[in-house]
């Protein structure tokens, strides 16, 4: 008598399978954009720019964690789901069965389509580039790729034993294609990124600049108050504002930040970098950016130096100030009078 009640084990893994087969096309998809981005920016909607911001790759880190994670789960569940379908299943679960395969080739078919909108889109206004051109051709190969496999799928339901051997081959074949284009998307993002390694040392960079610019601006708050520069980093220290002295993340090894006065209104800092400043085209984004040296108005109408996250490269050259190689670096520094007013000034 043939089955008709709903098989609660088949449900799950039939919702299975489309959960984490949406999950892995949307997170590779994305990890393909984004190292595309990075890859290939588009002038028009970039700017040139100095220095390492880690939210730059927080994209590229989510899509790549879910997809190692999910394309190996969707895997295991589509060879229950398949072994479960080949057993001999109900008329319930058999429905259940067409719609997931319905619904996975319906939106196989909106992704074409919206893929093939977008390209007359662009074609239209020009802007064809060497990106462009490879987010359309890999979106469209992954929509012909997982709906052309559950195509076969269905034509392949409720053949003869041969026939779901062959559909057993072809499903591997299937696999092993997209085991390759996540392996490479993978591997692609990775050397745009750089390593694990690579990404620790640039955000131990990123907060050795941090650490000079606070230092920099204690410096000229000193010889605000004082006129006069301090003779070491000690004459920082200040019990009543809280403020101590930053220190390198390799200081236990010995290495730590350096300061020297020079002259009058001259003084000089130095750090050991890990590797050298990056520098190149960024997609314009809104997790932040350089921000105005100074603001009016401030401190009962003079100018108030502000932080700088990593500055635009400016023609003269001025703006290029934390640039750095690897190694021991300093970055010499002449105070304004005229922009750093004295407070006995300002009152």
């Amino acid at each position: 008598m043939p089955k008709t009640k709903l098989s609660p084990k088949y449900f799950f893994l039939s919702l299975g399978v489309l959960v984490t087969l949406i999950a892995s096309v949307v997170s590779f998809l994305n990890l393909v954009f984004e190292t595309l981005n990075k890859r290939f920016p588009d002038v028009l909607n970039a700017t040139y720019q100095y220095g390492y911001n880690t939210f730059d790759y927080e994209n590229m880190r989510s899509a790549l964690a879910t997809l190692i994670i999910i394309f190996p789960v969707f895997l295991i569940i589509s060879y229950f789901w398949c072994r479960q379908s080949e057993k001999g299943i109900g008329a319930v679960d058999d429905i259940i069965r067409r719609w997931v395969l319905y619904l996975i080739l319906f939106l196989s078919s909106i992704v074409i389509i919206v893929d093939l909108v977008t390209l007359v889109k662009y074609f239209v206004a020009g802007e064809i580039t060497t990106r462009f051109i490879l987010k359309v051709a890999i979106a469209l190969i992954v929509a012909l790729l997982v709906g052309l496999y559950y195509i076969l799928e269905l034509r392949f339901k409720d053949q003869g034993s041969r026939i779901k051997d062959k559909a057993f081959i072809i499903g591997a074949i299937f696999a092993g294609v997209g085991g390759v284009l996540v392996l490479a998307a993978i591997i692609f993002s990775f050397m745009i990124m750089g390593s694990p390694a690579k990404q620790r040392q640039l955000r131990l960079d990123d907060r050795r600049i941090s650490d000079l610019q606070n230092i920099q601006w204690q410096v000229i708050n000193y010889w605000q108050q004082k006129e006069k520069l301090p003779e070491s980093l000690k004459d920082l220290k200040d019990p009543l504002s809280g403020f101590s002295l930053p220190v390198d993340p390799d200081f236990e090894k010995g290495i730590n930040y350096e300061y020297a006065k020079k002259e009058k209104l001259k003084f000089e800092l130095c750090a050991t970098f890990s590797l050298p400043m990056p520098k190149g085209w960024r997609e314009n984004n809104y997790y932040g950016g350089p921000v105005p040296l100074y603001e009016k108005g401030m401190m009962g109408g003079g100018d108030m130096a502000m932080e700088m996250i990593y500055p635009y490269p400016g023609p003269d050259g001025m703006n290029e100030s934390w640039d750095h190689e690897a190694g021991r670096t300093c970055f010499e520094r002449t105070i304004d009078p005229e922009i750093y007013l004295p407070f006995r000034k300002l009152q």
